[in-house]
């Protein structure tokens, strides 16, 4: 008889403990950034006010988001109670809103345009066109029509955030659903399946790894576009307070402002990838 060899599959613990190790390993090249950006400021080669030390930048963003205010008024003679009234709370908040209203708005309009597109070859030679003529464009070139149109505010920034994530969740939309195998589609046509139920249970599914991965690259342009947009348009949010501490040369709190900013888009990349992760475990076998 042959032996019949089981496959081995790998242990979750040490999975879990390889997984570990990696973002362990992961820390090694910020950590000697940061030693070296110290040893820099502090041997003098700069000058502190141009390049602060990360010691500097660290209180500056602990001052950033949490300073502590008493408000006695408001107790009643009691334990005296404090206020949190840090501005990097309130700056992500507006920030935060301006990405997800400016998204919403950008990958609701490029989703329905993008399946038209891929699906129709009537309708991809309608608007094809004007689509490769506007996608060079960069959201950054709309400022002054969005200032002129919109005025200042919120509403300059969401249409400048709807520029900037339409373009790469309708290109990515469109891909996916031109990319679908043949295979499939002949199978269901010889299954008896009509346009409709074609376009749903076959064409959609199959595409949505590439819209998924559209809506990730616009998520990330979103951000990057309410950053420049709130240097110009708007009087609040993470990008306003960058440009209001260089006004000030408050070197500090620009880094810290940078920082910021760079932590808040590692977590919604982390969050929207966990997200693309768990939908798509039909398609990449991923574990529970």
């Amino acid at each position: 008889m042959e032996r019949i060899e089981r496959r081995k599959t790998p242990r979750r613990g040490s999975r879990n403990a390889r997984l570990r190790w990696n973002d362990a390993t992961g820390l090694v090249v910020p950590v000697l950034a940061i030693a070296l950006w110290q040893w820099v400021a502090a041997s003098g080669l700069v000058d502190r006010q141009v390049l602060p030390a990360p010691l500097d930048v660290w209180r500056k963003w602990v001052d950033y988001l949490l300073p502590l205010e008493p408000f006695a008024q408001y107790t009643d003679g009691g334990w005296l109670k404090w206020a949190l009234s840090g501005e990097l709370p309130v700056d992500v908040v507006a920030s935060l809103y301006r990405v997800v209203v400016g998204f919403a708005i950008g990958a609701g309009l490029a989703l329905p345009l993008g399946l038209a597109m891929g699906a129709s070859q009537r309708v991809h030679a309608w608007m094809n066109p004007l689509v490769q003529v506007l996608r060079p464009i960069p959201p950054i070139a709309y400022i002054p029509l969005a200032m002129l149109w919109f005025g200042l505010g919120n509403p300059p920034a969401v249409f400048l955030i709807a520029i900037g994530a339409f373009f790469p969740v309708l290109m990515n939309t469109i891909a996916g659903v031109r990319q679908v195998d043949g295979i499939y589609l002949r199978a269901a046509h010889n299954l008896g399946a009509g346009k409709l139920t074609m376009f749903l249970r076959v064409i959609l599914p199959a595409a949505v790894p590439y819209i998924l991965s559209g809506v990730r690259i616009g998520i990330g342009t979103a951000f990057i576009v309410v950053i420049v947009a709130e240097m110009i348009a708007v009087n609040s949010g993470l990008g306003f307070r960058i440009s209001e501490a260089r006004e000030y040369f408050w070197s500090d709190k620009v880094i810290a402002g940078m920082i910021s900013i760079g932590v808040l888009g590692l977590l919604i990349d982390i969050g929207v990838n966990r997200l693309n992760n768990h939908l798509l475990r039909w398609h990449r076998g991923l574990e529970h």
